[in-house]
């Protein structure tokens, strides 16, 4: 403690008077060893010369504190406890000067003479200070049963080492056969209060601001010199005096010194960690007050002061009990709140935070469990249709909301005959065990309740289901992929069923997963091609604009067809790169015919886009970079969307306006086959209406009845002048016949697109076809110059 207290700080202002001070008192200290010596062998000095060593060591101390006081950056309460030790030591100094002064003057009677009054009240003042100073200093702090056993241990601690001090240091004194004077046994008593409060108080300070060590050798500045003096009272008598003035009572200034040094030292530098508070001095205390108990036991007499121990110790045990059995709640506490907390995490840590349901963790130990037991066992994966429009379009907020309805109802239906899960996403399950519900009931009766809005909003959402059987020798994953297969089958019959799993199922599925991962390859290994449909003029057969088209020519399957590795690439997600190459190559290839034909060639170049194309954040930009490195004019470029892609929320919204401001045109593909088709036409900023080739099909049928060809012709009509009133430009879907060109040039069409017009054809094609048509435009402006 003491050498911590002199670990240089590498701060000379604060090492060398630390250490000047501390130095000072010991040199006192020694200096009465030495008088003491020479006293004892040529009595030299007289007796009265002893009591100037304290007064002397208790000034260096007291400048200690104040020097210290004054330099230090001190915080308030730091500042507020060492002001009171300032006083305290000076008080005390004063005092034993005091006495020093009266025993020189009377030095014939010093032996005999008693400490004057006056001077024992500046002492005794000046350790009440000390003591009102340490019981300031702010502990740890607790609430609750906390601040009750710090409490009980603090009064368990006090007790016990002060009954140890009574019985072996004041009583002792008290009963001697030389006592010593009234004012000081007093003076003892208060430095045994002293050191027991500090040493008290210092195991329940916190990490600062008043230094822990500091506080320790208070403590011991108090308890070691007054345990000192006891002794010697008790074993030497009036005969002590000397010895106690000289050097022993000094010993005080000079713990106090170490004290300030170590106070200097932490106030320069970083505090360390407090440690564990009052960890043991409680135990310490009720291993002290026994010490006396076994004295008795063992023949020492029952005397008062060994019977006010004995009332101690009592005390002690009682206040230990009470301690326990705070200890003993608390711990129940703690157990209980570290039971409830594993509970909890074992909850989260198996369960939806969303739903509440069991999640995938605990759903594939339910089903490995199951697949080791001897029972049957089914599994339904269950997968929203079209959830991602919910998101979309009311957002995420409402998707939440929506699948919170759809687990309580989910657990609605199961009950007790399985397990609800939450896979993912708007993915469930249910696991289903024993001879209970059978798995195509339960299918059933989720349907069926489906078919009613739920949720708040009252939305109206179907599921597809997969049943797959967990039979033995199955693996979790394989009855996981079984049932998968059968879900997404379901999704291919028309979605809104279910469709349970049977071997060979799972092969046109595989297929198709195959097919995205060539598709992946295709796209890095030029293996797509993009060809282009002409949309020609009715009236004269010329063609104005094209349809970019994929065609994917596979190296072992040859060409495949659109209509089977498209929803593979929009599945995948392929669709994305898939649509930027088809929209580079259109540019390019679009502003190379507009440099080798000129303006009038070619009005426009479209190409499809698909919603998940819109809603990728980066498409606008990629049409921009598409354009600015290709030369294409914006106008010339047409966008081909469809009314369900329209719908799919504001992102895509937003893509569409910004694009339709950069001056591209927009066009609303196989339109009337949705279910908003005229509302779409006022909220969405089309500039051309392609009418589908559903309503073009038998519009050219003449059996002779006029009011069924006006029915067939009824969709295409209407169209056309919803088109013509909104100032829309209009193209035929599906033209296969001369008398359906015929047909829908009567009704007011102007362009078309099919193949008895124009089958889709290479880039080489196309040139050759507009070569083919400017031809004959440059002989007759030859014959007009």
């Amino acid at each position: 403690m003491t050498r911590e207290a002199l670990h240089p700080t590498g701060n000379p202002a604060v090492d060398r008077p630390a250490r000047r001070y501390v130095l000072g008192t010991v040199a006192v200290t020694g200096l009465g060893v030495a008088w003491w010596v020479g006293y004892l062998v040529t009595g030299v000095g007289g007796e009265a010369f002893a009591y100037t060593f304290v007064p002397v060591a208790g000034v260096i101390a007291t400048a200690a504190v104040l020097h210290m006081y004054r330099t230090s950056d001190l915080e308030p309460v730091a500042r507020r406890f060492w002001r009171a030790m300032i006083v305290s030591p000076g008080l005390m100094t004063a005092g034993y000067a005091w006495l020093a002064v009266d025993m020189l003057a009377h030095a014939a009677e010093a032996h005999n003479r008693t400490m004057p009054v006056p001077a024992a009240g500046l002492v005794a003042a000046g350790f009440v200070i000390a003591i009102w100073a340490v019981g300031r200093v702010p502990v740890v702090a607790a609430g609750g049963i906390e601040w009750w056993r710090m409490l009980l241990d603090r009064t368990i601690a006090f007790l016990g080492c002060a009954a140890v001090l009574w019985y072996a240091g004041l009583a002792p004194m008290l009963s001697a056969a030389e006592p010593w004077s009234r004012q000081a046994m007093v003076l003892v008593g208060l430095a045994f209060l002293v050191a027991v409060g500090a040493a008290t108080k210092v195991s329940y300070v916190a990490g600062g601001p008043v230094d822990r060590a500091a506080i320790r050798l208070i403590a011991a500045a108090g308890g070691v010199t007054a345990g000192l003096v006891a002794v010697l009272a008790v074993r030497f008598g009036f005969a002590a005096t000397v010895p106690v003035q000289a050097f022993v009572m000094p010993l005080a200034p000079v713990l106090t010194s170490f004290g300030v040094a170590a106070q200097w030292r932490a106030s320069a530098g970083p505090r360390g960690s407090s440690g564990r508070a009052g960890v043991l001095l409680p135990y310490l205390a009720v291993a002290a007050v026994d010490g006396p108990l076994i004295a008795l036991a063992f023949g020492a007499p029952l005397r008062w002061p060994a019977r006010i121990v004995l009332i101690a110790a009592v005390v002690v045990t009682g206040l230990v009990t009470a301690r326990q059995y705070l200890a003993f709640r608390e711990n129940a506490r703690l157990l209980r709140n570290t039971r409830e907390q594993e509970e909890r995490l074992q909850y989260e840590v198996s369960h939806d935070g969303l739903t509440g349901l069991a999640n995938r963790a605990l759903f594939r130990d339910r089903l490995a469990a199951a697949l080791s037991g001897p029972e049957k066992a089914a599994v339904l994966l269950v997968d929203l249709d079209d959830f991602k429009a919910v998101n979309d379009l009311l957002g995420h907020a409402v998707g939440d909301q929506l699948l919170v309805a759809a687990a309580r109802l989910l657990r609605a239906e199961v009950g007790d005959a399985g397990l609800p899960v939450r896979i993912g996403g708007d993915e469930f399950a249910v696991l289903l065990t024993g001879p209970g519900t059978e798995p195509e009931e339960l299918a059933g009766r989720l349907l069926a309740a489906l078919d009613r809005p739920i949720s708040e909003h009252r939305l109206l959402v179907g599921a597809s289901i997969g049943i797959a059987d967990a039979g033995p020798g199955a693996s979790v994953d394989s009855v996981l992929r079984d049932a998968d297969v059968a879900m997404y089958t379901a999704k291919q019959r028309g979605k809104a069923g279910f469709v349970r799993y049977v071997d060979g199922m799972g092969e046109p599925v595989l297929a198709h997963m195959q097919l995205g991962g060539e598709l992946r390859r295709a796209l890095d290994g030029d293996e797509l091609r993009v060809v282009y449909q002409p949309i020609v003029r009715l009236a004269d057969g010329l063609a104005i604009g094209v349809e970019a088209l994929v065609r994917w020519h596979h190296p072992v399957r040859g060409v495949v067809s659109p209509a089977e590795f498209i929803p593979a690439a929009e599945q995948t997600g392929l669709i994305v790169p898939l649509g930027r190459f088809v929209l580079r190559e259109t540019c390019r290839q679009a502003a190379a015919w507009l440099a080798e034909f000129g303006p009038d060639a070619l009005l426009e170049a479209g190409l499809n886009v698909s919603a998940r194309q819109l809603h990728d954040p980066d498409f606008v930009s990629d049409v921009t970079a598409a354009l600015a490195d290709s030369g294409l004019p914006c106008e010339r470029l047409v966008l081909e969307v469809t009314e369900s892609a329209v719908l799919r929320g504001q992102q895509v919204s937003r893509a569409l306006y910004e694009l339709n401001r950069m001056g591209i045109r927009l066009a609303l593909d196989d339109f009337g086959t949705g279910e908003s088709s005229l509302s779409l036409l006022r909220a969405f900023p089309a500039a051309i209406v392609k009418l589908d080739r559903s309503f073009v099909e038998g519009i050219e049928i003449d059996d002779g009845m006029p009011a069924a060809a006006d029915a067939r012709q009824a969709v295409a009509r209407a169209v056309i002048q919803l088109a013509n009133a909104l100032d829309l430009d209009t193209v035929a879907e599906g033209v296969e016949s001369a008398e359906q060109a015929a047909v829908l040039r009567e009704l007011g069409y102007t362009r078309g697109q099919g193949y008895h017009l124009a089958r889709p054809m290479t880039a080489d094609a196309v040139s050759v076809l507009l070569a083919g048509q400017q031809r004959p435009h440059d002989r007759a402006l030859g014959r007009m110059l």
